[in-house]
């Protein structure tokens, strides 16, 4: 009997906002909602931004969330400290404090006078020492998490790298979306039912992780215990199953630059189309916003920078820049914004789904992933993209049939940068063409949130689950035109808000182009198609039974959301509570116990290879 996996919770942070409930959705499309969802988003905003609910202030919040000039919470771009090369001829003379002079003496170095703590050193041959110095950045666009948001107060955070507060955040979001207390899963299935994958494309790189590590010597400081262990990139599920959910069952992640959550999301519906594991928690969580990121890929060429976006505008380079408006996918840009997220999905098999009368927010038809064979640039994109749209497509047809087809859209990777806009509109057009789509809807959400790197196919994920909720599919508001070299046959570029009725949006298309080759295409199903499905395959006493379950954890999902808006909800961090030792465990030969679980892990495992022995 098939398996599908279906969404059951979802939560997160980004640029803008809170993801469950589908507030951080909600901005995109905020003028385009009635008003009073427009006043809760706002009120969520507020909430988040550690603003007075009593005296919502609509522009400031607009103006301190999505992308936006990069503010100084993180770093001052006015002032990055970096060190100047400065060469000093042979012959100086240049005075050190004793206590300070390097140990071994350079060779080159000869101290000719040592009086009052303080050594005169004669320099034999030409030296160069480094200067500590301060530049402005030449990119000041980001899409960084709404003002007054820092997850580092929110619990007690002992110096956990940013990615790691936003993985604690955001995995904490989703399974309070749920509706029901992650305790009584123990009910349903054994320890090892339950699976995280989860992780960071670029691994934890501020000075709490990686780069602490890496740096701190050359700083002249001392590298931390945490440094190095917290610096892993699956170190987010590590989190999730230490401090969030207690789990012992399957974890890791799987990376794959900029389309890593679709890597990690297919790894996840695999196990649970195959049974290995009944629900799975999937996410990742970026924090890149580093002078020394924006280093990296503003050398490639990359990245919007200031000079770039006043040619694209015509103005000089004195002009104030228009921040808001540096991610123009499928217009004339000059590159990509940055950004800040963390994203997390709660899936399980239709089933179990049913049994816990939990939400149903929609279901992946299937995940595509394909490399781009040979290449001259390793950054640059291929022809692996062409055949994980196809797929997708493909698999939706063989689903849902034909007549789906025309009730579908695509999320595009949209990054801002001139060569995506001509390759992805192309790959999009002949799909279009090739599966006699025409009008094909297609959006591009970073321009509103950035470029999130690992996290971005969840910042689209998260987006398409509101677009069944509201119906309305966000248009590419910061472009004015589509370019001229855009492929637009079959496609309907959207630059404004598409409003359509929620019934006649039967599939999503995400897509995602990494670097590296590392392509992935998503077939997701609308929460009124599963509901279709599900009823086929259960009957319908068996859903009434369901819907009537389902009441109790809508009302318990909706208590949640009232009391983050209230400022009544903390993350969960269970910190050395609940820990399970070796001796707790009951053994048989067929079984082990675990506490907390009712069922046990079965030992009375198949032969994987009966043809064989």
């Amino acid at each position: 009997m098939s398996r599908l996996p279906v969404i059951i919770g979802m939560g997160g942070i980004n640029p803008a906002g809170r993801t469950s409930m589908h507030h951080g959705y909600r901005r995109l499309v905020l003028d385009a909602l009635s008003a009073d969802s427009q006043q809760t988003t706002l009120a969520s905003l507020a909430q988040l931004m550690n603003l007075s609910a009593d005296a919502l202030d609509r522009q400031f919040i607009e103006s301190h969330t999505l992308i936006r000039k990069l503010e100084s919470n993180l770093f001052d771009p006015s002032s990055i400290l970096h060190h100047q090369k400065l060469g000093l001829l042979a012959g100086s003379i240049i005075q050190v404090k004793t206590r300070q002079l390097p140990n071994p003496l350079p060779s080159h170095w000869r101290v000719v006078k040592e009086e009052g703590g303080v050594s005169h050193v004669a320099l034999v041959s030409a030296e160069t020492l480094l200067q500590p110095a301060f530049r402005q950045a030449v990119v000041n666009s980001a899409g960084q998490l709404p003002m007054g948001f820092d997850p580092a107060n929110l619990y007690p955070s002992r110096n956990h790298p940013r990615g790691l507060q936003l993985s604690i955040y955001g995995a904490s979001d989703a399974i309070h979306s749920l509706g029901f207390d992650w305790e009584n899963i123990g009910r349903f299935l054994a320890p090892d039912q339950i699976a995280v994958y989860a992780g960071s494309s670029m691994s934890q790189l501020d000075y709490n992780g990686n780069g602490g590590m890496i740096q701190a010597r050359l700083l002249g400081k001392r590298v931390t215990s945490k440094q190095c262990p917290l610096g892993f990139a699956e170190m987010p599920a590590d989190f999730i199953n230490a401090y969030v959910v207690g789990s012992l069952g399957g974890t890791g992640t799987n990376m794959g630059a900029c389309a890593t959550l679709l890597y990690n999301l297919s790894q996840g519906i695999d196990a649970i189309r195959s049974g290995k594991h009944r629900l799975v928690i999937v996410g990742n969580a970026e924090a890149p916003l580093l002078p020394e990121v924006f280093d990296g890929y503003s050398t490639m060429g990359a990245l919007a920078t200031d000079q770039g976006l006043n040619q694209l505008d015509g103005q000089a380079t004195d002009v104030p820049v228009n921040h808001r408006r540096a991610c123009r996918p499928f217009g004339h840009n000059c590159g990509f914004t940055l950004a800040e997220s963390a994203q997390f999905f709660v899936l399980c098999d239709d089933e179990l789904a049913v049994e816990l009368g939990a939400t149903i927010y929609g279901a992946i038809g299937d995940i595509f992933v394909n490399a781009d064979g040979y290449k001259k640039s390793i950054s640059g994109p291929g022809a692996g993209n062409y055949l994980t749209m196809a797929k997708a497509v493909a698999c939706a047809r063989s689903i849902l049939g034909e007549s789906a087809l025309p009730k579908s859209y695509v999320l595009a990777h949209g990054t801002g940068t001139p060569q995506n806009r001509i390759t992805e509109s192309h790959i999009l057009s002949e799909t279009a063409k090739t599966f006699g789509i025409t009008q094909w809807p297609v959006t591009a959400i970073k321009s509103y949130v950035g470029h999130s790197l690992g996290v971005a196919a969840g910042d689209q994920l998260a987006v398409a689950l509101g677009v069944w909720a509201e119906g309305i599919i966000p248009g590419i508001t910061t472009i004015n035109q589509v370019a001229d070299d855009v492929y637009q046959d079959n496609l309907q570029i959207l630059l404004n808000h598409l409003q359509v009725p929620v019934d006649d949006l039967d599939v999503a298309f995400i897509n995602a182009k990494g670097f590296g080759g590392n392509n992935a295409s998503a077939a997701v199903l609308a929460p009124h198609v599963v509901t279709n499905m599900l009823e086929k395959k259960h009957g319908q006493s068996t859903m009434t039974a369901y819907w009537q379950r389902n009441e109790q954890v809508q009302a318990a999902t909706s208590d949640y959301d009232n009391a983050c808006i209230s400022g009544n909800r903390s993350p969960i961090y269970r910190f050395g509570e609940g820990v399970i030792e070796g001796n707790e465990l009951g053994y048989t030969a067929t079984a082990v116990s675990v506490p907390g679980y009712e069922k046990t892990v079965d030992l009375n495992l198949q032969n994987p290879y009966p043809d064989m022995v």
